[in-house]
């Protein structure tokens, strides 16, 4: 598991490449909460457009993110996933509580809108 950071604006920008596993969601989340404190960023955009592999533990990493991210008062979205990430993230109850967006622009556009409302 490969993972690119990128900030745009107020926001902190995931991309992961690779499987995310047991051992890749870990590892995931030790690096995303530090980016996010390093950062300061106020929202999260989880891109899994290079993703191959999900399993529970990828699932555990992306709601564990979303519960950090209300305790700060922050909001997230994921943008980018195959449909078979997608089915899996929706069999989950993911996009019940995370908004899903075609490209990280337009996610970065909707949740600063959000964060003016």
């Amino acid at each position: 598991m490969e993972i690119i950071f990128d900030v745009m604006e107020n926001t902190l920008i995931v991309e992961f490449f690779g499987e995310l596993d047991h051992h890749g969601a870990e590892k995931a989340r030790e690096k995303i909460d530090t980016a996010m404190d390093n950062y300061m960023a106020k929202m999260l955009v989880l891109d899994f457009s290079k993703v191959t592999f999900m399993d529970s533990s990828g699932i555990g990493m992306v709601l564990g993110r979303y519960r950090h991210m209300g305790e700060s008062s922050g909001n997230m979205a994921i943008v980018g996933c195959s449909q078979n990430i997608r089915n899996i993230l929706n069999m989950a109850g993911v996009f019940s509580i995370i908004d899903y967006y075609a490209t990280k622009d337009e996610a970065v556009e909707q949740l600063n809108r959000k964060e003016v409302s």
